[in-house]
């Protein structure tokens, strides 16, 4: 509830490990708020967040990253007078497998295509390299469930694409992706299932195909009439 408005309604969504659920919706359909509740920063007044079958409703954000849940924000949050690779050696640092930190570290680098701008300052990286650094220090602390909101801003048509190819590979790894993005393109391409949430509801889901041709899809996302 924000100032007696319901942000949420009953919004309920699963997303599964090995593949990419899409939420989508108009701005302030109420999906960041979603994010929020999922990773601890808001309390819902009703309702649960299970992770991996561990209902984590009542932990704070730290507990829950234990618990395998990793996100980036629609604004960035990097360490901008950091390095990319110290930016990621942060959260390297802080994952399950701290005594390989440099290699994991590494690895990342050769994975997202950040190595040749490894210790540039985050400061100095155009916003699609940013958000891509963003991403790998989600990674860095092995996650099993991976929030992404709006990770795609500010990238041009190649980066989208071989970011696109990213999400399926760490899909495919074993993680349970959740993102949020405006690129219908990418959402169309790389998400296994879809919800649309509006005014706080989750109003369609299903495999992509199906959500695009839903009437209230075209009428509450797409301005149809």
């Amino acid at each position: 509830m924000f100032g007696g408005n319901r942000a949420l309604d009953g919004a309920a969504l699963r997303a599964e490990r090995g593949a990419v659920t899409g939420l989508i919706g108009p701005n302030g359909a109420g999906k960041s708020t979603l994010f929020d509740v999922i990773c601890g920063l808001r309390t819902p007044t009703r309702g649960r967040v299970v992770i991996d079958g561990h209902d984590v409703t009542k932990l704070g954000p730290a507990r829950r990253a234990r618990h395998g849940l990793a996100r980036t924000f629609q604004r960035l949050e990097l360490f901008g007078r950091l390095g990319v690779r110290d930016n990621l050696l942060v959260a390297a640092d802080l994952g399950p497998d701290r005594r390989h930190a440099e290699a994991t570290v590494d690895g990342l680098l050769e994975r997202l295509g950040l190595a040749a701008v490894a210790d540039t300052p985050a400061d100095d990286l155009p916003t699609g390299t940013a958000r891509l650094v963003e991403v790998g220090r989600a990674l860095a602390v092995r996650p099993t469930l991976l929030l992404l909101d709006e990770p795609a801003a500010g990238q041009d048509h190649a980066e989208t694409e071989r970011f696109g190819a990213l999400l399926r590979a760490v899909a495919a790894d074993g993680t349970a992706v959740l993102l949020v993005e405006h690129d219908m393109g990418l959402v169309m391409d790389v998400c296994d299932q879809l919800y649309v949430l509006d005014l706080g509801q989750v109003i369609a889901a299903g495999p992509p195909a199906t959500v695009r041709a839903d009437a209230r899809v075209l009428a509450a996302y797409l301005g149809a009439a």
